[in-house]
């Protein structure tokens, strides 16, 4: 008797701890599948690519086992989400993120997981009013629902009822099991951020690291909050960080440049600015902040090479009028007006004119009829 009390005990432990170890780590929900097993490992380690590729041949086999189905998009919805914001050209991975979940919502509308990964996506997307409406129906019926309250106070911020969306977040963060935990407590430094607490948002997004120290977009996010309270150092250690996972990162040497442009350390503003240029040449930004950083240095010259170089990339590649940077031109012009090149002056701005008419833009750059060269402008802009 005594030994099956003992046996009964020590199972009893066991199970118990298996069941922590579970909570702690849990398992894909089909953990049979070795690629969903190898997704979800590799997006723990920050293999994001590695993580898409894998889940996308899941998903691609449709939705005959609905458990399976629904934590392979809503895994490749998540790495998609954050890959996005990992680089200066990812940005189009949040369209993809939200046509992926569209599509397996409309598949399989009755799961509540899928349904949370579409909230999730449109929320990203700045959709709120519809990733209100599903996270809110899949609230209803799981309130514990972890992702769909993440997505519910990122469509609050977005839509900017602030103090709704952290009440969401908080209580997000509250229940998210270790595998979106990193979701939540994220959406909680956003939350913290949108009100202007900028110190709770740096915990917040130091939690979201300690859940997965591995993903690029945490680092700028902390460079950022760092930078609204006026730590620079601590900013400067962020962008160090992702440039050591990623040697290649093009956006942390963008930020870099803009950083040391601000803190007057020109030389240094100049190379990082050269270095995003040489590794991204089609990357407009890069020639915009490198002109930027000549013409506060009274290199006029070069300054409007620079924004030259600038404006020719945004129109090839037909970026939206109301996208483009107006300072391009408009800087452009004023280097032309100081070095006393009234030719220059005149291209570039009937150029912005013709570009402008009839677009609905904040910023305005106006001459007398008679031209540019006939008076002072007066220019204004936002």
């Amino acid at each position: 008797m005594s030994f099956v009390l003992l046996f009964g005990v020590i199972a009893g432990a066991a199970a118990l701890t298996w069941s922590w170890l579970q909570r702690e780590r849990p398992l894909p929900a089909a953990a049979f599948d070795d690629r969903l097993n190898t997704a979800a490992e590799r997006f723990r380690r920050g293999d994001l690519a590695g993580a898409i590729a894998l889940t996308r041949q899941v998903s691609a086999e449709g939705d005959a086992d609905l458990n399976r189905y629904a934590y392979a998009i809503t895994l490749l919805t998540r790495a998609l989400i954050f890959r996005s914001y990992s680089e200066y050209n990812l940005g189009a991975d949040r369209a993809r993120a939200l046509e992926v979940a569209e599509e397996a919502f409309r598949r399989a509308p009755s799961s509540a997981d899928i349904a949370a990964a579409y909230a999730y996506a449109l929320a990203v997307n700045s959709q709120p009013e519809q990733a209100v409406q599903i996270a809110g129906r899949v609230l209803d019926e799981r309130p514990a629902h972890p992702l769909a309250r993440t997505a519910l106070g990122l469509a609050f911020g977005v839509s900017r009822s602030y103090e709704i969306a952290l009440r969401e977040t908080l209580r997000a963060a509250d229940s998210a099991p270790a595998e979106t935990q990193v979701d939540a407590q994220r959406a909680l430094a956003i939350a913290y951020s949108d009100a202007g607490d900028y110190a709770s948002a740096m915990t917040a997004i130091d939690a979201a690291i300690a859940a997965n120290a591995h993903l690029l977009p945490l680092y700028f996010e902390r460079a950022l909050y760092a930078l609204q309270t006026g730590d620079t150092d601590s900013a400067t250690v962020a962008y160090y960080e992702v440039l050591t996972r990623d040697p290649q990162n093009v956006k942390a040497r963008l930020r870099l440049c803009e950083l040391s442009s601000m803190l007057r350390e020109r030389e240094a503003a100049v190379d990082y600015c050269t270095q995003v240029i040489q590794r991204a040449p089609s990357y407009a930004d890069g020639w915009y902040q490198l002109g930027r950083e000549y013409f506060l240095q009274g290199n006029f010259e070069l300054a409007r090479t620079n924004f030259g170089q600038c404006t020719t990339l945004q129109m090839m590649q037909n970026v939206p009028v109301q996208d483009r940077r107006f300072e391009c031109w408009y800087l452009q012009g004023q280097a032309a007006q100081i070095m006393g090149d009234c030719a220059a002056l005149s291209a570039i701005y009937t150029e912005f004119r013709a570009m402008t008419a009839g677009a609905a833009i904040p910023e305005t750059w106006v001459y007398p009829p008679e031209g540019p060269c006939a008076a002072p402008p007066a220019a204004g802009g936002s």
